[in-house]
């Protein structure tokens, strides 16, 4: 059905128009006209009604239908999401075990706030052996003149040097003190050279 019953505009069955419906129930025992045009008002009435019945339920058949499909299609969607959920899944296993080291996870450690002192390498064997090492080299001014060394891409020599059980040992140039360098001594120290250098050879220590 096409067209919406509920919205049927009823005739009036008493024209010209509907003369020749008239006269057949009149030739068929209704007694005049105005009973006839009351008798096709009660069957377009009637006829009306059944239509409007059978519109309802057409309507209940499309919402049911409508609402299937719409309950068909979520589950079309749910089924392409879980399956892409699945694949992405897979692939990523794949790829953990193609690339573990793209994987590691990053650690949580706070970067340092303290800056990493280095000494020259000459006050490091000193500490090593336990000898006396002067201040001067954990100062501002000993650590830059380290800096500079260890940055220095000029190749550094060996020089043989006595041990204290009197045997001699070769040790590269930068872990020997340079004869020219001017090294202030602990007791010419300022105080301020004093209260760099002091906190950094006790930490090396």
């Amino acid at each position: 059905m096409l067209d919406n019953p509920n919205n049927a505009i009823r005739p009036d069955f008493t024209t010209g128009e509907y003369t020749n419906a008239r006269a057949r129930l009149i030739d068929k025992g209704i007694a005049d006209n105005a009973l006839a045009a009351e008798a096709l008002d009660t069957i377009w009435t009637l006829n009306n009604e059944a239509a409007k019945d059978t519109w309802a339920e057409q309507e209940e058949d499309e919402q049911r239908q409508a609402q299937e499909a719409r309950r068909h299609a979520a589950e079309l969607d749910q089924e392409r999401q879980r399956a892409l959920e699945d694949e992405l899944t897979a692939a990523r296993k794949e790829e953990l075990k193609k690339n573990k080291a793209k994987f590691v996870p990053v650690s949580n450690a706070k970067i340092p706030t303290i800056p990493v002192v280095i000494p020259s390498s000459y006050a490091v064997r000193k500490l090593k052996v336990g000898e006396y090492c002067e201040l001067y080299y954990f100062t501002n001014r000993g650590l830059n003149k380290a800096k500079k060394n260890l940055l220095s891409t000029e190749p550094q020599g060996m020089i043989l040097l006595p041990r204290t059980d009197g045997q001699q040992i070769w040790v590269n140039a930068d872990e020997t003190r340079d004869s020219k360098a001017i090294i202030t001594k602990d007791e010419n120290l300022s105080w301020e050279d004093f209260n760099e250098a002091a906190p950094r050879i006790i930490v090396a220590m």
